[in-house]
């Protein structure tokens, strides 16, 4: 049986840095969506809060016009990841794959990724820092993983390759 001491409990505090935590107050000013749109797509996202708090990702992704994707990114500003190694996220999604990209730099044409499946239960996601592949359009490319030095945008992706409602909700996204 592991033991909880005060000394433990301070550690994981203070080695914790929120990005974002839904609450009913949250701003969601530097939340968007940007769906297949952009390239002549029709899939619908929209993002919001629901009735507890929580940020909610949901809507319609379609393969009409050669879409098929949603997603939506937050402007964190320049954040410092020196001395954190992984992503903690506590989230709800409906038994559908997701992806969870990062940014070092808003301007920069690819994200690195990560996938991830849900299961309709409230899961805590754990994602190191260098697990994180760089990819562009659904291309992973030759360079090197997320360093984990900083970071400016995150944000989250269906695109699954078949038309489908989705909904996945956010309790918070932090680094350890």
């Amino acid at each position: 049986m592991m033991m909880t001491t005060f000394s433990t409990i301070c550690y994981l505090v203070i080695n914790t840095l929120m990005i974002f935590d839904f609450t009913k107050n949250a701003g969601l000013q530097n939340w968007y969506v940007v769906d297949d749109t952009v390239m002549g797509g029709v899939s619908a996202g929209k993002m919001g809060l629901n009735d507890e708090g929580h940020g909610m990702f949901h809507g319609h992704v379609s393969l009409d016009n050669n879409g098929g994707f949603s997603s939506i990114r937050y402007n964190a500003g320049k954040t410092n990841l020196q001395g954190y190694s992984k992503f903690v996220i506590a989230l709800k999604g409906d038994g559908k794959a997701y992806q969870f990209r990062v940014k070092t730099n808003s301007g920069q044409y690819y994200s690195y990724i990560s996938g991830f499946t849900t299961d309709n239960t409230w899961q805590i996601i754990e994602i190191p820092f260098n697990s994180m592949v760089p990819s562009f359009r659904g291309r992973t490319l030759e360079m090197v993983n997320f360093p984990g030095d900083n970071l400016e945008e995150i944000g989250f992706l269906v695109g699954n390759k078949k038309e489908e409602d989705f909904k996945l909700v956010i309790d918070y996204i932090s680094v350890q």
